[in-house]
């Protein structure tokens, strides 16, 4: 796969970013694409390793090393066809995934991985580019009805699959147009909606409906939608968010990430009012989290002009190599730094807050933190403790927190009966995505908690398979790693 001697002769190379004081001004994506050629030697650098171990770190099963060479030999509408032969929406991975698959390729044992993201992202871009994605609607129906509720990753991906097996596909979403939290989760120069509204344009040509700002559970019933329809594919978000219940949670300034970031793409989109408007302009700001979410926070409030950015973290400071016990193939915890984290944010580790402090009006001031560490004592789990003499106050007129999410809104399984896991996701097991009522099924963040964006379009595309075979007796789905050549 790509040339024999290519990891030799080429350095690994991704797309540059655009100067931190040019990108921080506006809310476009800001990466500067490579040329072609760069591109070619890119995908030239792919082994032929024998076992692509790359597919085992990636959840839909892409084949990589098949499009890498590709790629190499400049066949890009060949490439274009196996990439979307097992990844519905490579335009958003490309883009967003933290891609697992590179860090289990074979090369990065000793020397820098295989492109695979940026060159999964170029492939579908040359794609669009080149006027290959065109909607291709089925020959025929079945004359069977699916409703899909939720429009995130998990919920596009089982809607395309349904509706090529033949099916009438209607997609609910809550919020005011599709795409979940691609749309308003994710910021725009992370992602420009416009990458979203492109591909919704080819499903809506396949014959699939949307219908937005529609609240299963609330403006429509469950027993209403079993009624309608001949099987439900809930696919909603982890939406539930983890709070800090400390003393002070109550003040105006303390914020949740997932209300922030969504105003903001709304702001940026257009939309001018806004009940409780939150902006970070002239503040001192504090993400609490350390993950992509507070990342995003990070790179969102210096585009507001906050006057400082702090990041903290209660994990210690990750190394950025591999930490022992974490060998290749398998994914490290190792220190990742985004381009927000460059653009002007400070970040502390091992820290944790305390309590929030504000004035007479009820409005945030600061912050009282303290340093941890993670203790094991023997026989014990590792436990964490508060490191005596090192409390701290900070000011802040802002918190965003970004603590992750502890599961999803269970409306329409309540009305529905259906069972929750311990984790209080819908029970469902990879095995066939089936609920315990028959016709209901869930895949995504709904089904297996808070995950990546190529989980959820696996998971979308794997329960397709399963609805097919239940509407069916049998389904030509595509499984996880199964090529599907005809149906780009």
């Amino acid at each position: 796969m790509g040339k024999i001697t290519g990891f030799l002769e080429f350095d690994r190379k991704i797309e540059a970013y655009a100067p931190v004081e040019e990108r921080i001004k506006h809310y476009k994506e800001f990466t500067q694409p490579l040329e072609e050629k760069e591109l070619k030697n890119q995908g030239a650098r792919c082994m032929d390793c024998g076992i692509p171990f790359c597919h085992s770190g990636c959840p839909l099963g892409n084949l990589i090393p098949d499009f890498n060479d590709a790629v190499y030999k400049a066949k890009w509408d060949k490439a274009s066809e196996i990439l979307h032969s097992t990844n519905n929406f490579p335009e958003f991975t490309g883009r967003l995934c933290p891609a697992p698959c590179e860090e289990a390729c074979v090369l990065g044992i000793n020397e820098d991985p295989v492109t695979i993201e940026n060159i999964e992202k170029n492939i579908a871009e040359t794609a669009f580019e080149k006027g290959w994605i065109v909607a291709r609607p089925p020959e025929t129906r079945t004359g069977k009805k699916v409703a899909v509720v939720g429009s995130g990753p998990s919920g596009l991906a089982a809607a395309q699959q349904l509706n090529r097996a033949g099916h009438t596909v209607t997609v609910f979403e809550r919020d005011e147009k599709p795409g979940g939290l691609l749309r308003y989760g994710i910021p725009d120069f992370k992602m420009e909606k416009s990458i979203i509204d492109r591909r919704l344009r080819v499903l809506e040509d396949e014959g699939i409906e949307f219908k937005c700002g529609v609240h299963v559970g609330k403006d429509i019933k469950g027993e209403e939608l079993k009624n309608d329809f001949d099987a439900i594919v809930l696919c909603g978000g982890a939406t539930v968010r983890r709070n800090l219940p400390i003393e002070g949670a109550d003040l105006k300034g303390v914020v949740q990430a997932m209300d922030f970031l969504p105003q903001n793409n709304r702001r940026v989109d257009g939309v001018k009012d806004f009940e409780n408007e939150i902006m970070a302009t002239g503040k001192d700001v504090v993400v609490i989290g350390g993950g992509d979410t507070g990342s995003d926070c990070i790179g969102t409030s210096i585009r507001h002009g906050a006057t400082s950015v702090s990041n903290f973290e209660i994990m210690p400071m990750a190394t950025a190599d591999r930490p022992k016990g974490q060998p290749w193939p398998f994914w490290p915890m190792r220190l990742r730094t985004s381009s927000s984290h460059k653009e002007g944010a400070e970040r502390f580790f091992s820290i944790s807050t305390k309590r929030f402090v504000g004035d007479e009006d009820g409005n945030l001031t600061g912050l009282i933190t303290s340093e941890v560490e993670w203790v094991r004592e023997p026989g014990k789990a590792m436990v964490l403790k508060e490191v005596e003499g090192t409390e701290k106050e900070w000011k802040c007129e802002l918190a965003l927190l970004a603590l992750g999410f502890t599961g999803s809104e269970m409306t329409i399984a309540e009305q529905l009966g259906l069972e929750a896991d311990a984790r209080s996701n819908i029970k469902a097991t990879e095995s066939d995505y089936k609920t315990n009522v028959p016709g209901v099924f869930a895949a995504g963040d709904q089904r297996r908690g808070q995950s990546l964006i190529v989980w959820a379009i696996s998971e979308g595309r794997q329960a397709a398979y399963h609805v097919d075979t239940y509407l069916m007796g049998e389904s030509e789905l595509p499984l996880k790693g199964e090529g599907d050549l005809p149906r780009v």
